[in-house]
């Protein structure tokens, strides 16, 4: 078929709603020859902008098109480009926010099915959460139910979901963007009646590109920052939370550095050369206990998340940097 035609786009548009015979109408358009083209995706879009009512049936098929167009058209196949991405943002995007709650599954949908993608394309989706959570904007806000100023479980799983994604097929630690992110949205809310999950996020995330950028083996994401069973029944008195984190659930984070029981034994083997390594560096990064302390100050109380944090550097590191002793000694 190879274009989606225009008159049907116009009457749609024309008549202000999206039905669901309409829906089966453009998927026969759009998927006729196995192809979505830009021009279509564009098409979409302009459908997907329309103010009036459209069905239920319009969300699954318009992620479904756009993902396609977006992740399966370019070879390699399932490789983001640089080019499709910007493409995707410009189209989502106003005043540099996603606009609707549908385009924001889109994102995420995207980096989801991606192999691999950008590095911008991730940072901007946990842009898109921090944005809601820190400022009460975006599409997240819409119906009323986030609290601007803390974080709900849904909005940290959606965070989990976004750096999940991200680490595609490989085993590809926390980047400097995300954990950026990350410390900005901690900065702002980690005094506040969050969810439990928040904490567990933040420090394993962090801990995952502080002892990877001192040389540890990256295990798989879902590994590295997955939510442990027993914080389902965790008390919601934060530091409660943190003494058992530290005490009994340290191990078990700083064995995902290790031998992990559900990784194969070639990753186990390649892991304890790494870790060789970073017993002769005998050292975090000088970069990055930089940053990290430059993050944290050393003017204020810490946080309990952030003790957390230093606590499981402290166990991972043989010697601690210069930069991040006076922080170290708060948790000694």
């Amino acid at each position: 078929m190879g274009e989606l035609k225009s008159a049907p786009v116009a009457e749609l548009a024309s008549k202000n709603r999206v039905t669901a015979e309409d829906v089966v109408m453009l998927r026969r358009e759009v998927f006729g020859d196995g192809v979505v083209t830009r021009s279509e995706a564009e098409a979409l879009f302009a459908l997907d902008a329309i103010k009036g009512d459209k069905c239920a049936e319009w969300p699954g098929f318009f992620i479904e098109a756009i993902t396609d167009f977006i992740v399966h058209q370019e070879k390699p196949v399932g490789y983001i480009s640089q080019d499709n991405a910007d493409w995707l943002v410009r189209a989502i995007s106003r005043d540099g926010m996603v606009d609707s709650l549908t385009e924001l599954e889109l994102l995420v949908h995207v980096l989801e099915k991606a192999k691999s993608s950008p590095n911008g394309l991730c940072a901007y989706a946990l842009e898109q959460v921090a944005h809601a959570v820190i400022h009460g904007k975006g599409p997240l806000m819409h119906g009323g139910k986030l609290v601007p100023g803390l974080f709900a479980k849904a909005e940290v799983e959606l965070l989990r979901r976004i750096l999940y994604a991200y680490g595609g097929d490989g085993n590809i630690a926390i980047t400097r963007v995300e954990a950026e992110v990350l410390f900005k949205i901690n900065e702002r809310i980690a005094a506040a009646n969050n969810d439990p999950s928040w904490n567990d996020l933040f420090v394993k995330a962090i801990a995952n590109y502080v002892m990877c950028s001192a040389g540890y083996e990256a295990p798989m994401r879902d590994v590295a920052l997955r939510q442990d069973a027993f914080l389902e029944q965790a008390d919601p008195e934060i530091g409660g939370f943190f003494g058992r984190m530290v005490s009994g659930g340290l191990a078990g984070i700083m064995e995902a550095y290790r031998a992990p029981g559900d990784i194969e034994s070639e990753w186990e083997s390649k892991n304890k050369a790494a870790e060789a390594l970073a017993r002769r560096a005998e050292t975090i990064d000088a970069g990055e206990a930089k940053w990290l302390a430059e993050r944290i100050g050393s003017d204020r109380p810490l946080h309990e998340n952030e003790r957390a944090l230093l606590t499981l550097i402290k166990h991972a590191s043989p010697e601690i940097h210069p930069a991040l002793k006076p922080l170290i000694d708060k948790v000694a």
